[in-house]
């Protein structure tokens, strides 16, 4: 038969398990957000290695489409330290439950408000990666207007 205090152990490990599960969907995140900011910093490079070798009136808008992969660079950016906060965040709730638990529950509220910070810490980080996908998709369609508009002229 289990005693009280075995029943309150499982409890707190099972407090803790909420904020590993957070932890998990972070990682995910945080994996798509570095991805994502590895082909744009690629096609930064790509871009930078067609501007220094095209001629003048193609720079103007080899230029463009480098501030909009920047901009693109600063979202995603932006998300994989509010990912990074966030993962801090739900690691320090899962240590504030144990600490809690085995100081008496002496800590009060730190840890919901470690895990409210990393849930806002996640919202905003998928805001950040929102805004990234929403200049990804007009970055795209504006380069292939200046490609069909250039194959027009062209052909």
């Amino acid at each position: 038969m289990l005693g009280p205090d075995t029943l309150d152990h499982y409890r707190i490990l099972g407090s803790m398990l909420a904020p590993a599960l957070l932890m998990a969907a972070t990682g995910s995140l945080l994996i798509s957000a570095n991805n994502r900011l590895a082909r744009v910093v690629d096609r930064l490079r790509s871009l930078l290695g067609h501007w220094e070798q095209a001629p003048a009136a193609e720079r103007a808008v080899l230029e463009a489409q480098i501030r909009r992969h920047r901009a693109r660079a600063t979202h995603v950016l932006r998300a994989c330290v509010m990912l990074y906060v966030s993962l801090g965040c739900y690691v320090g709730t899962s240590l504030a439950l144990a600490i809690d638990a085995f100081s008496g529950f002496r800590l009060g509220l730190a840890p919901t408000v470690l895990a409210v910070a990393g849930v806002l810490s996640m919202l905003m980080a998928s805001l950040f990666l929102g805004l990234e996908v929403v200049m990804a998709v007009r970055t795209f369609d504006a380069e292939l207007d200046q490609e069909m508009s250039r194959r027009g002229r062209g052909g």
